[in-house]
């Protein structure tokens, strides 16, 4: 998926690059997640008020719909082994859009519970089938490219969030943040359209194609090390997705209008760490990229953790967000160049991670807020974070580690 050091991109047409539309379709339905996600993250508080949920309640409602998000991804498998992944993406975007109009005008607790597990079903076929043409286009390009995606997701997410805050600051109901949330996606899911993609470079007549290839178990087993990487990077991700809004409301004192403020900031980090980590890895290389992103999530939640309100928490969050940009990026791209044939596979079994730790870090960091302890919350992952330097050899693009 990656080319490895030293490697060529494969020849471009003259003309027009047949990967631009393939690019742009992908980066857009990765903001239509990232705005998605941000949705549901920035109204956490607002949803409880209207429902009358306690935090405890919330955070039940959060696990399940990370749990329907874990089925989601393999129905996602299913429905693009059998259609492809265009259709499949626009499809489950636009059910996402659905999904949280239901949750706006979902007249009582049952009804949005629904909603949000339909949202999750969504979230989930629209990870894996996004996912899995990034991978594609980015070994198309023959170089990295695919912490470029994430950036789009990230800066949707800033959009979204300062929509929230936006809505909340003239006096809008959630319905109304939920419902003008719901328009962006839709209309993101939209736009995107078929798009014809080159044949894969492996291809040829001296042999199969690659896309006849079927992980075996050393496969598995050398994806284990980047699903660890995963894990965390989700424990800390959702942690400061999920709950930052809240954190900064009940802890520090926030209003509704700015408690969304720090998952703007935390985005915004990383738009930043995301637009410049293909250059990075690039030219310092993937194992060193990853152990100073480490090292700075580590240090930022310490000092989320640490805040004494929520001017500093804000700040915090984004240098979180800068941290932990590349991560994500580059264990999708490790995993799919080891069988980049069969990428929807690989990276199916690599979601089983990324749920677990939203799963976790939701789980875990709405139990604590619920109990008084989002500090407490935030100190864990930047344990966890500090951890991965072990994690960084993995990341050879020759797949050996080293010390």
């Amino acid at each position: 998926m990656t080319a490895t050091a030293g490697a060529t991109a494969p020849p471009r047409p003259a003309g027009r690059d047949p990967l631009a539309g393939a690019r742009r379709v992908t980066a857009t339905v990765y903001a239509a997640q990232g705005a998605a996600v941000a949705a549901v993250s920035t109204t956490v508080p607002a949803v409880e008020s209207r429902l009358g949920l306690s935090a405890l309640a919330m955070t039940a409602l959060t696990v399940a719909l990370t749990s329907a998000a874990g089925a989601g991804s393999f129905l996602g498998l299913a429905a693009v082994r059998r259609l492809g992944a265009v259709p499949v993406m626009r499809a489950a975007a636009l059910t996402a859009a659905a999904a949280l109009l239901s949750v706006a005008w979902a007249p009582g607790r049952a009804a949005a519970s629904v909603a949000y597990v339909l949202f999750g079903l969504a979230l989930g076929a629209v990870d894996v089938s996004v996912n899995t043409r990034a991978a594609t286009v980015e070994r198309l390009y023959g170089r990295s490219i695919l912490s470029s995606f994430y950036a789009a997701w990230s800066a949707a997410g800033v959009v979204a969030a300062l929509l929230t805050a936006g809505v909340s600051r003239l006096g809008g109901p959630v319905t109304y943040v939920l419902s003008a949330h719901a328009v962006l996606v839709a209309l993101l899911a939209l736009t995107v359209r078929r798009h014809a993609l080159p044949p894969p470079p492996a291809a040829s007549d001296d042999g199969p194609a690659v896309a006849e290839e079927v992980p075996g178990r050393r496969v598995w087993a050398r994806l284990v090390p980047f699903g660890v990487v995963l894990l965390v990077a989700y424990v800390v991700d959702s942690t400061v997705s999920a709950w930052s809004t809240a954190y900064l409301h009940q802890t520090l004192g926030a209003s509704l209008a700015a408690a969304p403020l720090a998952y703007a900031a935390y985005q915004a980090g990383t738009v930043t760490g995301r637009a410049s980590a293909d250059h990075l890895v690039r030219r310092i290389g993937p194992v060193a990229v990853v152990r100073a992103a480490a090292l700075l999530a580590a240090v930022a939640l310490t000092a989320l953790a640490a805040a004494p309100s929520w001017p500093y928490a804000v700040v915090a969050a984004c240098c979180a967000g800068l941290g932990g940009a590349a991560l994500t990026p580059l264990c999708v791209a490790a995993a799919g160049r080891l069988r980049p044939g069969a990428p929807e596979t690989v990276l199916a079994r690599l979601n089983v991670f990324n749920y677990v730790g939203v799963l976790v870090g939701a789980g875990a960091g709405g139990g604590l807020g619920a109990t008084g302890h989002f500090r407490v919350a935030y100190a864990i992952p930047a344990a966890l974070a500090l951890a991965l330097l072990t994690t960084a050899p993995f990341f050879r693009t020759d797949g050996v580690p080293s010390p």
